[in-house]
Protein backbone atom coordinates (compact mmCIF):
# COMPACT_ATOMS: atom_id res chain seq x y z
CA UNK A 1 0.00 0.00 0.00
CA UNK A 2 2.57 2.26 1.06
CA UNK A 3 4.83 1.25 -1.67
CA UNK A 4 2.17 1.90 -4.40
CA UNK A 5 1.03 5.38 -2.73
CA UNK A 6 5.34 5.93 -3.51
CA UNK A 7 5.27 4.62 -6.93
CA UNK A 8 1.77 6.73 -7.93
CA UNK A 9 3.84 10.18 -7.17
CA UNK A 10 6.88 8.99 -8.46
CA UNK A 11 5.30 8.30 -11.91
CA UNK A 12 4.10 11.79 -11.64
CA UNK A 13 7.47 13.29 -10.99
CA UNK A 14 8.89 11.23 -13.89
CA UNK A 15 5.72 12.59 -16.28
CA UNK A 16 7.01 16.05 -14.99
CA UNK A 17 4.75 16.77 -12.99
CA UNK A 18 5.22 19.67 -10.51
CA UNK A 19 2.58 19.87 -8.16
CA UNK A 20 1.88 23.64 -8.68
CA UNK A 21 -1.71 24.86 -8.44
CA UNK A 22 -2.11 28.46 -10.90
CA UNK A 23 -4.34 30.51 -10.61
CA UNK A 24 -6.54 29.44 -13.71
CA UNK A 25 -7.16 26.25 -11.40
CA UNK A 26 -8.45 28.09 -7.94
CA UNK A 27 -10.78 31.19 -6.97
CA UNK A 28 -10.17 32.80 -3.54
CA UNK A 29 -13.10 31.88 -0.55
CA UNK A 30 -15.00 34.63 0.75
CA UNK A 31 -16.54 35.91 3.51
CA UNK A 32 -19.55 33.85 4.07
CA UNK A 33 -18.66 31.21 1.79
CA UNK A 34 -17.37 29.13 5.49
CA UNK A 35 -18.84 28.81 8.73
CA UNK A 36 -17.75 30.67 11.43
CA UNK A 37 -16.92 29.34 15.04
CA UNK A 38 -17.65 32.52 16.33
CA UNK A 39 -21.31 32.70 15.44
CA UNK A 40 -22.31 29.38 15.75
CA UNK A 41 -24.83 28.69 18.81
CA UNK A 42 -27.00 25.79 20.22
CA UNK A 43 -24.70 23.55 19.41
CA UNK A 44 -22.66 22.18 22.70
CA UNK A 45 -24.99 19.65 23.65
CA UNK A 46 -25.22 18.02 20.55
CA UNK A 47 -21.11 18.11 20.76
CA UNK A 48 -21.16 16.64 24.19
CA UNK A 49 -22.97 13.66 23.15
CA UNK A 50 -20.56 12.94 20.24
CA UNK A 51 -17.49 13.17 23.01
CA UNK A 52 -17.73 9.63 23.39
CA UNK A 53 -16.94 9.05 19.90
CA UNK A 54 -13.93 11.07 19.67
CA UNK A 55 -10.31 10.83 19.21
CA UNK A 56 -7.84 12.91 19.85
CA UNK A 57 -4.79 12.39 17.30
CA UNK A 58 -1.68 14.44 17.24
CA UNK A 59 0.98 14.90 14.56
CA UNK A 60 4.21 14.05 16.91
CA UNK A 61 6.63 13.38 14.23
CA UNK A 62 8.50 16.80 13.82
CA UNK A 63 12.24 16.93 15.36
CA UNK A 64 12.14 20.65 15.14
CA UNK A 65 15.55 20.58 13.57
CA UNK A 66 14.71 24.18 11.95
CA UNK A 67 15.34 24.86 16.22
CA UNK A 68 18.40 23.17 16.64
CA UNK A 69 17.12 20.48 18.22
CA UNK A 70 17.62 16.30 17.64
CA UNK A 71 14.44 15.14 19.61
CA UNK A 72 11.02 14.95 19.33
CA UNK A 73 9.78 18.83 19.61
CA UNK A 74 6.82 17.86 21.83
CA UNK A 75 9.23 17.15 24.48
CA UNK A 76 10.64 20.69 24.79
CA UNK A 77 9.76 22.55 27.44
CA UNK A 78 7.21 25.44 27.10
CA UNK A 79 5.86 26.62 30.18
CA UNK A 80 6.01 25.89 34.13
CA UNK A 81 8.84 23.21 33.36
CA UNK A 82 6.34 21.36 31.26
CA UNK A 83 6.71 20.06 27.66
CA UNK A 84 4.14 19.93 25.01
CA UNK A 85 3.66 16.48 25.82
CA UNK A 86 2.75 17.48 29.44
CA UNK A 87 0.40 19.91 28.65
CA UNK A 88 -1.48 17.53 26.03
CA UNK A 89 -1.80 14.88 28.26
CA UNK A 90 -2.57 16.50 31.23
CA UNK A 91 -5.43 18.47 28.86
CA UNK A 92 -7.05 15.32 27.88
CA UNK A 93 -6.94 13.63 31.83
CA UNK A 94 -8.57 17.05 32.96
CA UNK A 95 -11.53 16.63 30.14
CA UNK A 96 -11.89 12.86 31.27
CA UNK A 97 -12.40 13.73 34.70
CA UNK A 98 -14.63 16.61 33.75
CA UNK A 99 -16.68 15.24 31.47
CA UNK A 100 -17.05 11.35 32.32
CA UNK A 101 -16.01 10.70 28.83
CA UNK A 102 -12.73 8.31 27.63
CA UNK A 103 -11.46 10.16 25.31
CA UNK A 104 -8.70 8.20 23.74
CA UNK A 105 -5.38 10.22 22.51
CA UNK A 106 -3.24 8.87 20.23
CA UNK A 107 -0.23 10.08 18.78
CA UNK A 108 1.12 9.23 14.94
CA UNK A 109 5.16 9.38 15.59
CA UNK A 110 7.70 9.31 13.18
CA UNK A 111 10.96 6.64 13.32
CA UNK A 112 12.76 9.30 14.75
CA UNK A 113 10.19 10.16 17.84
CA UNK A 114 8.81 7.12 19.00
CA UNK A 115 10.88 6.04 21.62
CA UNK A 116 11.17 9.17 23.09
CA UNK A 117 7.87 10.02 22.97
CA UNK A 118 6.50 6.35 24.43
CA UNK A 119 9.19 6.83 27.13
CA UNK A 120 7.91 10.38 28.28
CA UNK A 121 4.60 8.75 28.27
CA UNK A 122 5.26 6.45 30.73
CA UNK A 123 4.74 8.54 33.60
CA UNK A 124 1.11 9.36 32.46
CA UNK A 125 -0.01 5.39 32.79
CA UNK A 126 -3.44 6.89 33.37
CA UNK A 127 -3.84 7.92 29.65
CA UNK A 128 -3.83 3.90 28.42
CA UNK A 129 -7.09 3.22 26.96
CA UNK A 130 -7.87 0.24 24.94
CA UNK A 131 -6.44 2.06 22.09
CA UNK A 132 -2.92 1.92 21.43
CA UNK A 133 -1.33 5.50 22.51
CA UNK A 134 1.46 6.12 19.25
CA UNK A 135 1.24 4.84 15.30
CA UNK A 136 4.27 5.21 12.59
CA UNK A 137 3.88 7.28 9.89
CA UNK A 138 6.25 5.85 6.70
CA UNK A 139 8.83 7.04 5.24
CA UNK A 140 9.91 7.92 1.18
CA UNK A 141 13.16 7.87 -0.55
CA UNK A 142 14.27 11.24 -1.84
CA UNK A 143 15.03 11.13 -5.35
CA UNK A 144 17.27 12.83 -6.90
CA UNK A 145 16.79 15.98 -9.08
CA UNK A 146 19.10 14.77 -11.87
CA UNK A 147 18.14 11.77 -13.28
CA UNK A 148 15.29 11.12 -10.98
CA UNK A 149 17.12 8.31 -9.12
CA UNK A 150 16.83 7.24 -5.41
CA UNK A 151 19.41 8.77 -3.33
CA UNK A 152 22.24 6.66 -2.29
CA UNK A 153 24.24 8.22 0.87
CA UNK A 154 26.73 5.55 2.43
CA UNK A 155 27.79 8.39 4.63
CA UNK A 156 24.41 8.45 6.46
CA UNK A 157 21.81 6.21 4.77
CA UNK A 158 19.17 7.99 7.11
CA UNK A 159 19.65 10.82 4.77
CA UNK A 160 18.25 9.02 1.72
CA UNK A 161 14.68 9.05 3.07
CA UNK A 162 12.28 11.76 3.60
CA UNK A 163 8.85 11.83 5.97
CA UNK A 164 6.40 12.17 3.59
CA UNK A 165 4.12 15.02 4.86
CA UNK A 166 1.41 14.55 7.42
CA UNK A 167 -0.62 13.64 4.39
CA UNK A 168 0.53 9.98 5.06
CA UNK A 169 -1.43 9.88 8.04
CA UNK A 170 -4.39 8.64 6.17
CA UNK A 171 -2.43 5.58 5.00
CA UNK A 172 -0.26 4.74 8.03
CA UNK A 173 -4.13 4.92 9.84
CA UNK A 174 -4.60 1.45 7.81
CA UNK A 175 -1.44 0.06 7.58
CA UNK A 176 -1.27 0.08 11.55
CA UNK A 177 -4.74 -0.92 12.41
CA UNK A 178 -5.45 2.12 13.88
CA UNK A 179 -8.27 2.88 12.15
CA UNK A 180 -10.16 -0.83 12.36
CA UNK A 181 -9.18 -0.09 16.02
CA UNK A 182 -10.72 3.22 16.22
CA UNK A 183 -13.85 2.15 14.17
CA UNK A 184 -14.13 -1.20 16.55
CA UNK A 185 -14.21 0.53 19.76
CA UNK A 186 -16.99 3.05 18.84
CA UNK A 187 -14.79 5.92 17.69
CA UNK A 188 -16.23 7.60 14.37
CA UNK A 189 -14.74 11.20 14.88
CA UNK A 190 -11.18 12.22 14.80
CA UNK A 191 -9.87 15.84 16.08
CA UNK A 192 -6.27 16.21 14.78
CA UNK A 193 -3.70 18.60 15.50
CA UNK A 194 0.06 19.19 15.42
CA UNK A 195 1.34 18.59 18.77
CA UNK A 196 3.11 22.32 18.70
CA UNK A 197 0.03 23.70 18.72
CA UNK A 198 -1.47 24.02 22.38
CA UNK A 199 -4.17 25.96 20.80
CA UNK A 200 -5.91 23.30 19.32
CA UNK A 201 -7.97 21.46 21.75
CA UNK A 202 -11.62 19.70 21.67
CA UNK A 203 -14.07 22.74 20.97
CA UNK A 204 -17.58 21.18 21.53
CA UNK A 205 -19.40 23.67 19.75
CA UNK A 206 -17.26 22.74 16.67
CA UNK A 207 -17.54 19.11 17.26
CA UNK A 208 -21.43 19.31 17.67
CA UNK A 209 -21.56 21.60 14.16
CA UNK A 210 -19.31 18.81 12.75
CA UNK A 211 -21.35 16.19 13.84
CA UNK A 212 -24.57 17.47 13.68
CA UNK A 213 -24.16 18.46 9.85
CA UNK A 214 -22.94 15.21 9.37
CA UNK A 215 -19.48 16.55 7.27
CA UNK A 216 -17.01 13.63 6.52
CA UNK A 217 -14.14 16.28 6.85
CA UNK A 218 -13.55 19.83 8.11
CA UNK A 219 -10.61 21.95 8.37
CA UNK A 220 -9.83 25.13 10.58
CA UNK A 221 -8.93 27.98 9.04
CA UNK A 222 -8.12 30.94 10.38
CA UNK A 223 -7.59 34.86 9.25
CA UNK A 224 -4.11 35.61 7.19
CA UNK A 225 -2.28 38.61 8.58
CA UNK A 226 1.28 39.46 6.88
CA UNK A 227 2.75 36.94 9.25
CA UNK A 228 0.75 33.96 7.88
CA UNK A 229 1.28 35.65 4.42
CA UNK A 230 3.70 32.03 3.73
CA UNK A 231 1.09 29.73 5.13
CA UNK A 232 -1.06 27.16 2.89
CA UNK A 233 -4.61 28.99 2.18
CA UNK A 234 -8.01 27.66 1.81
CA UNK A 235 -9.34 28.10 -2.29
CA UNK A 236 -11.73 27.21 -4.18
CA UNK A 237 -11.43 24.84 -7.46
CA UNK A 238 -12.87 25.44 -10.71
CA UNK A 239 -15.25 22.25 -9.57
CA UNK A 240 -16.71 23.70 -7.10
CA UNK A 241 -14.89 21.73 -4.12
CA UNK A 242 -12.27 23.29 -1.67
CA UNK A 243 -8.55 23.14 -1.82
CA UNK A 244 -5.88 23.74 0.19
CA UNK A 245 -2.56 25.06 -1.81
CA UNK A 246 0.62 25.48 0.07
CA UNK A 247 3.65 27.73 -1.09
CA UNK A 248 5.47 24.84 -2.38
CA UNK A 249 2.66 24.56 -5.29
CA UNK A 250 2.53 28.23 -6.50
CA UNK A 251 4.11 29.05 -9.54
CA UNK A 252 7.42 31.30 -9.05
CA UNK A 253 5.44 33.89 -10.87
CA UNK A 254 1.97 34.14 -9.40
CA UNK A 255 4.32 34.28 -5.45
CA UNK A 256 2.63 37.57 -4.56
CA UNK A 257 -0.64 37.08 -5.08
CA UNK A 258 -0.02 34.25 -2.95
CA UNK A 259 1.03 36.02 -0.07
CA UNK A 260 -1.91 38.78 -0.69
CA UNK A 261 -3.91 38.52 2.43
CA UNK A 262 -6.73 40.56 0.84
CA UNK A 263 -7.23 37.57 -2.03
CA UNK A 264 -6.82 34.82 -0.05
CA UNK A 265 -8.18 35.73 3.24
CA UNK A 266 -8.11 32.11 4.97
CA UNK A 267 -5.11 29.90 5.95
CA UNK A 268 -5.26 26.43 6.86
CA UNK A 269 -3.86 26.05 10.65
CA UNK A 270 -3.63 22.18 10.11
CA UNK A 271 -6.09 21.04 12.35
CA UNK A 272 -8.63 18.96 11.11
CA UNK A 273 -12.08 16.82 11.87
CA UNK A 274 -12.53 13.96 10.12
CA UNK A 275 -15.68 11.23 10.26
CA UNK A 276 -13.86 8.09 10.41
CA UNK A 277 -16.40 5.89 8.53
CA UNK A 278 -16.35 8.49 5.13
CA UNK A 279 -12.80 7.83 5.58
CA UNK A 280 -13.41 4.22 5.84
CA UNK A 281 -15.80 4.84 3.10
CA UNK A 282 -12.65 6.50 0.64
CA UNK A 283 -9.94 4.18 1.25
CA UNK A 284 -12.37 1.21 0.28
CA UNK A 285 -13.31 3.04 -2.94
CA UNK A 286 -10.12 3.91 -3.75
CA UNK A 287 -8.62 -0.18 -2.37
CA UNK A 288 -6.77 1.73 0.26
CA UNK A 289 -4.90 4.31 -2.06
CA UNK A 290 -6.11 8.09 -1.55
CA UNK A 291 -3.70 10.30 -4.44
CA UNK A 292 -3.68 13.65 -2.88
CA UNK A 293 -2.25 16.70 -4.86
CA UNK A 294 1.80 16.15 -4.51
CA UNK A 295 4.07 18.69 -3.52
CA UNK A 296 7.33 18.57 -4.62
CA UNK A 297 9.47 19.80 -2.23
CA UNK A 298 12.94 20.83 -3.64
CA UNK A 299 15.77 19.68 -0.91
CA UNK A 300 19.45 19.04 -0.73
CA UNK A 301 20.74 15.40 0.64
CA UNK A 302 21.12 17.06 3.88
CA UNK A 303 19.04 19.82 4.59
CA UNK A 304 21.73 21.41 6.73
CA UNK A 305 24.15 21.38 4.26
CA UNK A 306 23.75 23.25 0.89
CA UNK A 307 26.68 21.42 -0.82
CA UNK A 308 25.30 18.28 -1.03
CA UNK A 309 23.39 17.24 -4.04
CA UNK A 310 19.52 18.98 -4.50
CA UNK A 311 16.75 16.63 -4.43
CA UNK A 312 13.13 15.86 -4.61
CA UNK A 313 11.34 15.11 -1.53
CA UNK A 314 7.73 13.75 -2.21
CA UNK A 315 5.26 15.06 0.31
CA UNK A 316 1.62 15.63 0.70
CA UNK A 317 -0.60 17.71 2.61
CA UNK A 318 -3.00 16.40 5.29
CA UNK A 319 -5.49 19.37 5.04
CA UNK A 320 -5.48 18.74 0.49
CA UNK A 321 -7.95 16.01 1.22
CA UNK A 322 -10.33 18.49 2.03
CA UNK A 323 -10.86 18.40 -2.54
CA UNK A 324 -10.93 14.33 -1.80
CA UNK A 325 -14.09 14.05 0.57
CA UNK A 326 -17.50 15.13 -1.16
CA UNK A 327 -19.23 17.46 1.48
CA UNK A 328 -15.66 18.67 2.74
CA UNK A 329 -16.34 22.01 4.35
CA UNK A 330 -13.83 24.48 6.13
CA UNK A 331 -14.57 26.42 9.66
CA UNK A 332 -12.82 30.12 10.34
CA UNK A 333 -12.25 29.82 13.74
CA UNK A 334 -10.20 32.42 16.41
CA UNK A 335 -6.73 33.19 16.32
CA UNK A 336 -6.47 31.52 19.65
CA UNK A 337 -6.83 28.26 18.21
CA UNK A 338 -3.58 28.74 16.32
CA UNK A 339 -0.86 28.97 18.73
CA UNK A 340 2.08 27.22 17.06
CA UNK A 341 5.97 26.95 18.03
CA UNK A 342 7.90 27.09 14.61
CA UNK A 343 10.54 29.42 15.58
CA UNK A 344 12.64 30.30 18.99
CA UNK A 345 10.62 33.25 19.01
CA UNK A 346 7.54 31.73 19.41
CA UNK A 347 8.62 29.51 22.56
CA UNK A 348 10.15 32.56 23.90
CA UNK A 349 6.51 34.12 24.02
CA UNK A 350 5.37 31.47 25.82
CA UNK A 351 8.27 31.69 28.33
CA UNK A 352 7.16 35.01 29.27
CA UNK A 353 4.21 36.08 31.54
CA UNK A 354 2.19 36.68 28.37
CA UNK A 355 0.66 33.11 28.75
CA UNK A 356 -0.42 31.72 31.64
CA UNK A 357 -1.25 27.93 32.13
CA UNK A 358 -4.67 27.32 33.66
CA UNK A 359 -5.68 24.87 36.63
CA UNK A 360 -7.26 23.16 33.57
CA UNK A 361 -3.82 23.02 31.84
CA UNK A 362 -4.76 24.98 28.86
CA UNK A 363 -2.19 27.66 27.70
CA UNK A 364 -4.02 30.90 27.49
CA UNK A 365 -3.25 34.24 26.84
CA UNK A 366 -2.76 36.36 30.02
CA UNK A 367 -6.21 37.92 31.21
CA UNK A 368 -4.35 40.68 32.62
CA UNK A 369 -2.48 41.75 29.38
CA UNK A 370 -4.42 44.48 27.73
CA UNK A 371 -2.51 44.17 24.25
CA UNK A 372 -3.19 42.45 21.40
CA UNK A 373 -1.01 39.40 20.37
CA UNK A 374 2.53 39.67 20.88
CA UNK A 375 4.96 40.20 17.67
CA UNK A 376 8.36 39.15 18.65
CA UNK A 377 11.24 39.18 16.03
CA UNK A 378 14.72 37.46 16.87
CA UNK A 379 17.96 37.80 14.50
CA UNK A 380 17.88 34.60 13.52
CA UNK A 381 21.48 34.75 13.42
CA UNK A 382 21.50 34.75 17.43
CA UNK A 383 18.44 33.22 18.14
CA UNK A 384 17.83 30.29 15.59
CA UNK A 385 18.47 27.25 17.42
CA UNK A 386 17.56 26.45 21.22
CA UNK A 387 20.80 26.60 22.62
CA UNK A 388 21.44 30.21 20.86
CA UNK A 389 18.14 31.43 22.86
CA UNK A 390 18.84 29.58 26.71
CA UNK A 391 22.20 30.76 26.39
CA UNK A 392 21.05 34.70 25.85
CA UNK A 393 17.79 34.20 27.91
CA UNK A 394 19.84 32.36 30.89
CA UNK A 395 17.17 33.77 33.65
CA UNK A 396 14.21 32.91 31.06
CA UNK A 397 12.10 35.41 29.16
CA UNK A 398 11.89 38.78 30.67
CA UNK A 399 8.05 40.77 31.82
CA UNK A 400 6.69 41.09 28.18
CA UNK A 401 2.74 41.69 29.74
CA UNK A 402 2.86 45.33 28.63
CA UNK A 403 5.04 44.52 25.24
CA UNK A 404 3.13 44.80 21.84
CA UNK A 405 5.80 44.42 20.43
CA UNK A 406 9.90 43.53 20.65
CA UNK A 407 12.51 43.20 18.01
CA UNK A 408 15.99 41.74 18.90
CA UNK A 409 18.93 42.65 15.83
CA UNK A 410 22.66 41.28 16.57
CA UNK A 411 24.04 39.73 19.32
CA UNK A 412 22.43 40.79 23.14
CA UNK A 413 22.47 38.94 26.43
CA UNK A 414 19.36 39.25 28.42
CA UNK A 415 19.75 39.69 32.43
CA UNK A 416 17.84 38.85 35.24
CA UNK A 417 14.29 40.69 36.08
CA UNK A 418 14.26 42.47 32.95
CA UNK A 419 10.83 44.52 31.80
CA UNK A 420 10.02 45.77 28.26
CA UNK A 421 7.45 47.68 27.70
CA UNK A 422 5.76 48.95 24.11
CA UNK A 423 7.07 48.65 20.94
CA UNK A 424 11.11 48.71 21.48
CA UNK A 425 13.62 48.05 18.50
CA UNK A 426 16.89 46.59 20.63
CA UNK A 427 19.81 46.61 18.08
CA UNK A 428 23.39 45.95 18.52
CA UNK A 429 25.30 46.91 15.62
CA UNK A 430 28.94 46.38 17.44
CA UNK A 431 30.78 43.74 16.59
CA UNK A 432 30.50 42.46 20.46
CA UNK A 433 27.67 40.83 22.56
CA UNK A 434 26.32 42.97 24.72
CA UNK A 435 24.21 43.06 27.93
CA UNK A 436 21.13 44.59 28.95
CA UNK A 437 21.66 44.64 33.13
CA UNK A 438 19.87 43.13 35.55
CA UNK A 439 16.25 44.68 36.99
CA UNK A 440 16.18 47.07 33.52
CA UNK A 441 12.84 47.89 32.09
CA UNK A 442 13.03 49.44 28.57
CA UNK A 443 9.99 51.34 27.15
CA UNK A 444 11.86 53.13 24.45
CA UNK A 445 14.38 52.11 21.54
CA UNK A 446 17.80 50.82 22.44
CA UNK A 447 20.62 51.38 19.91
CA UNK A 448 24.24 49.79 20.67
CA UNK A 449 27.00 51.27 18.15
Amino acid sequence: MVIDTFRHYYALLVKGETGLITRADIDPVHEGEIADAEKLSGLTEAGRAALEKLVVIKLNGGLGTSMGLSGAKSLLEVKDGLTFLDIIARQILTYRRKRGVKLPLVLMNSFNTEADTQEALSSYRDLATEIPLTFLQHKFPKVVQDGLTPVNWPSNPELEWNPPGHGDIYTALVTSGMLQQLLGAGICYAFISNSDNLGAVVDETILGYFAKNNLPFMMEVADRTEADSKGGHLARLKNGRLTLREIAQCPEDEMAEFQDINIYKYFNTNTIWINLLALQALLDAHHNVIHLPMIRNPKTVDPRDDSTPPVYQVETAMGSAISIFDGASAIRVPRTRFAPVKKCQDLLALWSDCYVLTDDDFVIQNPRRKLGTLVLRLDPKYYKRIDQLKVRFPHGAPSLLECASLDVEGDVLFGKGIVIKGKVVIANRTDHQVTIPDGSVIEKDLAFR
